[in-house]
């Protein structure tokens, strides 16, 4: 099987279901920095020795492939997908919860940086912001569960939380944040 197609040459591209769309469609941007961010949590991995931390971040990455395929299917395609659910956003939670529990109060505002790990982490945050912008852009024309907002919403928010426990498990100090 050949990688490439020749059928996105004119600048489209087949939408889960068989819809054509242009290249810069809203749900492409959207699925397209879904998969940027799944990319940077894989070069994130790659500083990482910490397994459970690992872990915690490979399923993120299974998610985000869900993700993903969910942003590209309309919700009145034929497609058989799982699609991200409150559920999913609840466990992002539960794990905000148990690794804000390790960590000292936050009392300052933070920069992004630490240890190359941390700081890539937070580069994940940033991606992931972005991707909910795009994604709450998307809505505004077409239909989606509002689930798929609560995801990316509580994942930035986790990414941030696993950045600083990166930084500490990794003896990376945060840099406060001065006027």
């Amino acid at each position: 099987m050949k990688i490439y197609t020749k059928t996105g040459d004119k600048g489209t591209t087949s939408l889960l279901g068989g819809e054509r769309v242009f290249k810069d469609d809203p749900r492409l941007n959207a699925y397209g920095t879904v998969d940027e961010l799944n990319s940077l949590l894989g070069l994130a991995i790659t500083e990482i020795e910490n397994t459970e931390l690992i872990e915690v971040l490979r399923g993120i990455q299974d998610e985000l492939f869900e993700l993903g395929a969910d942003l590209a299917a309309p919700a009145n395609s034929n497609v058989k997908i799982d699609r991200i659910n409150i559920a999913n956003a609840e466990r992002l939670e539960r794990l905000i919860d148990k690794f804000e529990e390790r960590l000292p109060a936050l009392k300052n505002f933070i920069l992004p940086g630490g240890g190359k790990a941390g700081a890539l982490l937070h580069y994940a945050r940033t991606v992931c912001r972005r991707a909910e912008r795009e994604t709450a852009a998307l809505m505004k024309g077409v239909e989606m569960d509002s689930a798929v907002l609560v995801y990316l919403n509580r994942l930035s928010d986790l990414l941030f939380v696993l950045a600083r426990y990166s930084n500490q498990i990794d003896g990376a100090p945060e840099i406060i944040w001065k006027k």
